[in-house]
């Protein structure tokens, strides 16, 4: 497929109203943000895009010139930006909805998936026994197992553990905080992912 046909498929699926969202980096290729195709815009006008991924071009159009030609900009899937680049360590936010979707929405004890209103935090080693809210001792569960649990671990309550609870790096968290992603977005993230989870694009 080439540039104009794939360009062609952005502005198919934007006029079907899909919320896409692209993927910045810094120049040395680590995921900064999710950006609106707007915001992505801009930086293609300020010059900061420095190198671009994807097969799949979003083509924004502009106002009208004197000789009757529409202008237009496509912008890349990921994006590269100049600027200064931190070494601090990544410290991933704990949210239901990011742990939720970590372990698939799908109850770590009976393995049955729920929607978020039907999902609960469960501590592994419970909060009244010292355990600490955290993603290496959290797991989504429904709210029958959990009650069952209650302040038991799995092995005091005879419960099995379907999945061993981790910590996202940047890689992976960049793909919790989006439900819309792209395959070449997914296929740049994926090649940095752990590996202790199966996941796929949307």
């Amino acid at each position: 497929m080439d540039s104009v046909e794939c360009a062609k498929v952005a502005e198919y699926m934007l006029y079907k109203g899909m919320v896409v969202s692209i993927l910045r980096l810094n120049k040395t290729g680590l995921p900064l943000s999710w950006l609106s195709r707007e915001e992505a815009a801009t930086l293609y006008v300020k010059e900061q895009v420095v190198w671009s991924l994807g097969d799949e071009q979003f083509r924004l159009h502009g106002g009208i010139n004197r000789c009757g030609e529409r202008s237009y900009l496509d912008v890349a899937p990921i994006i590269a930006c100049d600027g200064s680049v931190r070494s601090h360590p990544f410290a991933p936010t704990l949210s239901n909805r990011f742990l939720f979707r970590r372990d698939g929405h799908r109850c770590m004890y009976c393995g049955f998936q729920f929607s978020d209103s039907q999902l609960t935090r469960d501590h592994i080693i419970p909060k009244v026994q010292g355990g600490a809210d955290c993603w290496n001792n959290v797991v989504a569960a429904c709210q029958r197992c959990n009650h069952h649990k209650g302040g038991r671990t799995p092995e005091q309550a005879s419960m099995e553990l379907l999945a061993v609870p981790f910590e996202p790096n940047l890689f992976e968290f960049m793909y919790l905080a989006n439900r819309q992603i792209l395959g070449d977005q997914m296929e740049y993230l994926q090649s940095r992912f752990s590996g202790q989870r199966i996941w796929e694009a949307a």
